[in-house]
């Protein structure tokens, strides 16, 4: 009977501490273990409250922000780990993949020959052995603690891409008169890091790749990421702990840019070599698998020493829905962006992340005026290019609110660089051809000026 009271004491004191945490205690605003943003208190309008919608939102932000968020989840993923409940050994067990169907003979069977020469499959000699294990949302976990390393699977098809590749011969033919198009699809790190083991885990990139370039019209250049990535494998191109790629890696894609580009290109000797120890990138997060906290890296990125350059933003406003919503005025700062070591914002460094247009304007007289139009994987690219381009101007494809044929003419743009990682080139393109006739002042889908006001 004792016991019983104990029991039934501890119960309702654990009960009432986590009602004053969660009701109490300060709402965490934004997480470091998943990056992003947490969700915000909503405002009520006479719609939402008569549609329900306000109640459902002052839901998702109630559970979305809870105090101490960050801490909660890695005792779960510790608990877990412990007790081995979602962890296993055989990438093959209890799990199933999602991926498409496409006949992969089409693509292996394909022989192209491009200007920037033929793309040769990888073959990974470093890490077939590794043992695997499958995380949360089908993330391969490899390697053993403090060098543990995260994969994000692919499920593509080998047909994938054409809609990307329509979409660059769509700008050649819009800004052809003008500009140089060049079209790079960016492999990610499970096509050179997977172990045997999981090999069913994933589909290979290289098929989607040659499908996307095999598309592309003979006047825009395709930019081969693939070969440079597989000759320099051994090296740390891409993050263990994060779902990008290394900045070194970025350089020698850079590189082979410039090469087909014809501008010049400085090796590494030409940059000053900076470092955030300590770093955990997104794939803790995504994997919710305690190994990879315990396995931090060292982030290395390179500045450049003898050009001078002067880097001008135009910030946007986005809602929680990442839209955009409004702009700031243009302002001037730092291209490079230092993090303290431990910090898992690291791989903000270039440009502090993505929701913004960056002109960098450089001692570089050439006459070469670079467009980039990019995803996150594509903030690593143009802090290489300094020596190659006299302006390079940057933009992420989430996120622009002009007219681009305006300003491909204002800034008389010479070369337009379409990046994207092979999972956005997959499907993407459409996105990024709205922007071509779409009206100044294009938030949210509306032009400036004609948005409804929100009701009080």
């Amino acid at each position: 009977m004792k016991r019983s009271y104990i029991y039934l004491i501890t119960v309702i004191a654990v009960y009432a501490a986590f009602v004053i945490v969660f009701d109490f205690f300060p709402r965490s605003t934004f997480s470091e273990l998943e990056k992003r943003e947490l969700a915000t208190f909503p405002k009520p309008t006479t719609k939402n409250v008569a549609s329900g919608q306000f109640t459902k939102n002052v839901s998702q932000w109630f559970s979305d922000s809870e105090p101490y968020r960050d801490k909660f989840m890695s005792m779960s993923m510790i608990f877990g780990d412990n007790l081995k409940l979602r962890l296993f050994e055989n990438p093959q067990s209890n799990i199933k993949f999602h991926a498409a169907t496409d006949d992969a003979a089409t693509a292996n069977d394909m022989e192209m020959e491009m200007e920037t020469g033929e793309i040769e499959g990888y073959d990974n000699k470093l890490t077939a052995n590794a043992n695997a294990k499958i995380a949360n949302k089908g993330i391969i976990v490899m390697g053993e603690v403090p060098n543990v390393r995260a994969l994000m699977a692919f499920f593509g098809g080998p047909n994938g891409g054409a809609n990307y590749a329509k979409a660059c011969n769509e700008y050649n033919r819009v800004f052809g008169h003008q500009a140089k198009i060049y079209c790079l699809v960016i492999p990610t790190a499970v096509e050179f890091y997977c172990p045997d083991a999981a090999k069913s885990a994933t589909k290979p990139e290289l098929p989607t790749i040659k499908n996307t370039h095999s598309k592309l019209n003979d006047s825009v250049i395709a930019v081969n990421a693939y070969t440079p990535l597989a000759k320099h494998a051994n090296e740390n191109i891409f993050l263990r702990t994060d779902h990008h790629w290394a900045p070194l890696g970025a350089y020698y894609v850079a590189q082979e840019f410039a090469r087909v580009a014809n501008v010049p290109f400085r090796d590494l000797s030409s940059y000053e070599e900076k470092v955030v120890h300590g770093y955990v990138g997104s794939m803790y997060g995504y994997s919710h698998d305690i190994s990879v906290k315990n396995s931090p890296e060292d982030f290395y990125y390179h500045i450049p020493k003898d050009v001078t350059y002067t880097t001008t933003y135009l910030k946007y406003n986005i809602d929680q829905n990442y839209k955009v919503i409004g702009e700031k005025a243009p302002y001037s700062g730092q291209y490079f962006i230092k993090y303290p070591d431990g910090s898992g914002g690291a791989y903000c460094t270039f440009m502090g992340g993505d929701s913004k247009i960056t002109h960098v304007h450089t001692s570089t007289a050439n006459g070469r005026r670079l467009l980039i139009i990019k995803d996150s994987f594509g903030n690593a690219i143009p802090g290489y290019l300094f020596y190659s381009f006299e302006d390079i101007h940057i933009i992420d494809y989430r996120y622009f609110a002009k007219n681009l044929k305006k300003y491909v003419e204002d800034n008389k743009i010479t070369d337009i660089l379409l990046s994207a990682v092979i999972s956005r080139a997959y499907g993407g393109g459409n996105d990024i051809i709205k922007y071509i006739n779409q009206p100044e002042g294009t938030y949210n889908g509306l032009v400036k000026g004609s948005q409804p006001k929100a009701t009080k």
